[in-house]
């Protein structure tokens, strides 16, 4: 919450329920002559346009599903706030009783300002703090409205806005541009399989690696002791990810049996996401010691047959995953795939130099993929800036 004193010279402060209105326009989805609607999972954290939305009539959506929203209309996620869903609609649609439609109230506020208030870091803070429940908490709008905030005067509510959106469309075009270079990454590697496969046979895993482990079992923590334990969010990717690290404490014998060495690739191989299953990244660049954990695999390679970056670009291709479904099974609503499942993988085999091709045209990818990556890392550190600005 702002203070009176820390208000600049022209701003106003106000409080979110005078300056916004929830809209509680409600529809039949089934006979309200709408073709979309967007729930929870439809919406992004820190985005504020919708990417994805449901068909209407392709199954009963519930009861919930009864609130009309429009175009320019803010969405806002009410559950689990601090997943920061705050995204402005751009068609017209239903969605749940627990997204909340949203819209200025009066002419204070401009409605282009209104999903950036939102995505400030004092509006994150209030709406978590004022959530109730554990499970799945929430936040009522009542308990929204008496936020207070400085807002700036029309004019300079336009210029912040305006320079807000253009930092949105900056962020797009970097998203753009990142998944064009995913695009071109998949397209090299099944085209180079498919070239490949008219010169070199395929042949089963089992014939080009030593080891296929599975991990530890013990269970890991968020403490100091210990070594870190790899897990399924850690290798999810296309690279090792050690932003939720946990730990495990383990004797000599235990650290030398799961030790991850560089090289060695970690197949995710149980989850409730089939699509999750047969995942797998190339450890390299780990600070310290490190095991993994028993819902993942460890892969090594024979160095002298196989480049480590090579097969996991194999696996990883759609083409490959394709055939991998063939040996995942269900059970208590999991999917696994198991060693042998694995080792009997066939792959087109190529020389080391062939391969060797292919993974120096993927780093270069991997070069622009990480360039567009910090330039969006700082366009995004601006925008906050800005925010931060504006919200003090």
């Amino acid at each position: 919450m702002a203070e009176a004193a820390t208000v600049k010279e022209g701003w106003t402060l106000v409080k979110f329920g005078d300056v916004v209105q929830q809209c509680k326009e409600k529809v039949d989805p089934e006979t309200s002559g709408l073709e979309r609607y967007v729930a929870g999972d439809h919406m992004d954290t820190d985005d504020v346009h919708l990417r994805r939305w449901g068909a209407i009539g392709d199954g009963y959506l519930g009861p919930a599903f009864h609130m009309r929203f429009r175009p320019g209309q803010v969405l806002y996620g009410s559950r689990r706030t601090y997943l920061r869903k705050v995204a402005v609609a751009d068609f017209d649609g239903v969605c749940a009783n627990t997204t909340f439609v949203l819209e200025p109230r009066g002419a204070k506020l401009i409605p282009e300002l209104l999903p950036f208030i939102m995505q400030s870091e004092p509006f994150v803070r209030h709406s978590v703090k004022q959530s109730r429940g554990s499970v799945n908490p929430y936040v009522n709008f009542s308990d929204l409205a008496w936020y207070e905030f400085p807002l700036p005067p029309l004019d300079q509510q336009r210029r912040i806005s305006d320079a807000l959106w253009a930092l949105e469309r900056s962020l797009e075009t970097t998203r753009e541009m990142q998944a064009s270079v995913q695009r071109l990454r998949t397209a090299l590697i099944e085209e180079t399989i498919e070239a490949l496969g008219t010169r070199f046979s395929r042949f089963p895993l089992r014939e080009f690696l030593d080891d296929v482990s599975y991990g530890c079992s013990k269970r890991a923590g968020y403490h100091s002791s210990g070594v870190p334990i790899l897990r399924i969010p850690n290798v999810l990717r296309g690279e090792i990810d050690l932003s939720d690290l946990k730990r495990v404490e383990l004797n000599d014998k235990e650290l030398d049996r799961f030790a991850v060495e560089y090289g060695d690739l970690l197949m995710v191989r149980t989850n409730g996401n089939p699509d999750y299953v047969g995942r797998c990244v190339v450890a390299e660049g780990l600070p310290e010691q490190t095991v993994y954990a028993s819902y993942l695999i460890r892969l090594r390679v024979r160095p002298q047959m196989l480049r480590p970056g090579y097969l996991a670009a194999v696996i990883n291709s759609p083409s490959s995953r394709r055939k991998l479904r063939a040996d995942v099974r269900s059970s208590a609503g999991n999917y696994n795939i198991n060693a042998e499942g694995i080792r009997r993988q066939e792959i087109v085999m190529p020389d080391l130099e062939s391969q060797d091709v292919l993974l120096a045209r993927l780093n270069e990818l991997e070069a622009a993929r990480r360039s567009l990556l910090s330039r969006g890392n700082q366009t995004l550190a601006f925008k906050n800036r800005l925010l931060q600005e504006v919200s003090q």
